[in-house]
């Protein structure tokens, strides 16, 4: 397995890891698929300050994840959140600990002191994720979402790094 910088060549097989979960699933709070342009101008604008790693194999992209600014005040300014997604099959066989901890090692590398994560709820299997990585659950946003007629709670957590 390989982990590496995203580059634009990237977006198409990105979309079509992440589209699946705007539409399908109250992982994500996207409500419309993410066309190939608009998500290589997504890698572009974040990896003008922070990481979108993907991870491969010899059969191409099978996840990826990214970190970026919290909050828009300067006294956030040592804080990042972080999301990663993954493939159908790559799921439950290490891979997103794997990409997780790349992504925590690139934002400690670059100075950041702690890492958000922001999870739909419910999402047994994020929220196991982080935790398994040293991330705190750390609050509660109730009713804070919007999605496929129902409204969904969003929680927090959160890693000193």
């Amino acid at each position: 397995m390989k982990i590496r910088q995203a580059s634009l060549e990237d977006a198409a097989r990105i979309c079509e890891i992440y589209n699946p979960f705007i539409l399908d699933t109250t992982v994500t709070y996207e409500l419309e698929a993410v066309s190939v342009e608009a998500m290589r101008e997504r890698i572009l604008a974040k990896q003008r300050k922070h990481d979108w790693l993907v991870a491969e194999d010899e059969s191409g992209v099978l996840g990826y994840g990214y970190y970026g600014r919290f909050r828009e005040r300067a006294a956030y300014d040592h804080v990042v959140e972080s999301s990663i997604y993954l493939a159908p099959q790559a799921r439950g066989k290490g891979l997103g600990t794997l990409l997780y901890n790349a992504i925590i090692h690139r934002a400690h590398e670059q100075g950041y002191r702690e890492m958000i994560g922001v999870v739909a709820l419910p999402n047994p299997a994020s929220a196991a994720l982080h935790e398994s990585l040293g991330f705190a659950a750390v609050g509660t946003l109730v009713r804070s979402g919007f999605k496929f007629g129902r409204y969904l709670d969003t929680g927090i957590w959160q890693k000193s790094i």
